[in-house]
């Protein structure tokens, strides 16, 4: 409730960086473009905070094979169990699994004692799973230490997003490319470009989707990356009325179904590994 206060308060001295910030839009110096001449990349990317989130992945999986999207699903491998029969499920069926921290109680980045302590057991978590992506809980961030976890691509940034713990946009609507420092490995950064769906509608108690549509049309203008990060915890799915922290599901359908009636063939619809993969070995800038 004081979040959502605070929120609130800071919503309106936002409005011109939030939902969009102007100077996000400038692309990669020399940018070539998406594959197959593709106007814009669409990512879907789902962050799984509790159990009650992951008892609901398998709902969210099938909504988006009936309308034919793929997405990752990032797990917090020390807060619930996370089911192995899950993630072989999901990757059964052309799904992505990634990390999602360690523990989810926000002090991954403390000190860097502390980083390096919990960096080896999440580097742990990745090599069994066979993941090769990584996204911080909220949203924390110190790009040069994550560069030594052993992954591809971090996503845990963002384009413009004030109302976050630590605040800190990277101010683009593209991937970059980060230096490994002591670590020789690159990595490549995917930031969402879409507000995020706990601050839309359980923060600010959106009942549309609208600022989504109007961001996604926006980033989609720009020959951009619009990637999405939803978390099936708040999701309620079918008719029931949603709890105090849930939102219709349907929501997130719509702006599925919206994508495909607006832009269909305009868009590269990919896994966060497969752009990363991209961005390295076809440096389209």
């Amino acid at each position: 409730m004081l979040r959502r206060t605070l929120i609130m308060r800071k919503r309106s001295a936002c409005q011109n960086v939030w939902p969009i910030d102007q100077k996000s839009s400038v692309p990669p110096n020399g940018w070539n473009g998406w594959p197959e001449g593709k106007k814009f990349a669409l990512v879907l990317t789902h962050d799984v905070d509790t159990a009650k989130g992951h008892a609901r992945c398998e709902q969210l999986m099938n909504l988006e094979i009936r309308l034919g999207f793929r997405s990752s699903f990032n797990f917090v491998p020390e807060r619930y169990t996370v089911s192995p029969e899950l993630r072989s499920l999901l990757e059964a069926n052309d799904f992505e699994v990634g990390v999602h921290g360690l523990r989810h109680d926000g002090n991954l980045f403390a000190s860097r004692e502390k980083f390096q302590s919990e960096a080896a057991r999440i580097n742990g978590y990745l090599k069994e799973w066979r993941a090769v992506g990584f996204r911080a809980p909220c949203m924390y961030h110190n790009l040069e230490w994550i560069a030594e976890l052993d992954i591809e691509y971090d996503a845990s940034t963002f384009d413009t997003d004030p109302f976050e713990p630590q605040p800190d946009g990277v101010g683009t609507i593209f991937p970059f490319l980060v230096p490994g420092g002591s670590n020789p490995r690159k990595y490549v950064e995917l930031p969402y470009t879409l507000p995020q769906d706990f601050t839309l509608f359980i923060m600010m108690k959106e009942t549309t989707n609208d600022i989504w549509k109007s961001k996604l049309d926006w980033v989609v203008s720009h020959g951009g990356m619009v990637l999405v990060n939803t978390h099936p915890d708040y999701m309620r799915f079918g008719d029931a009325k949603p709890g105090i922290e849930e939102y219709q599901a349907a929501l997130y359908e719509d702006l599925l179904g919206y994508v495909q009636r607006q832009y269909a063939g305009q868009y590269w619809h990919a896994l966060p590994k497969s752009v990363a993969r991209f961005w390295i070995r076809e440096k389209p800038w």
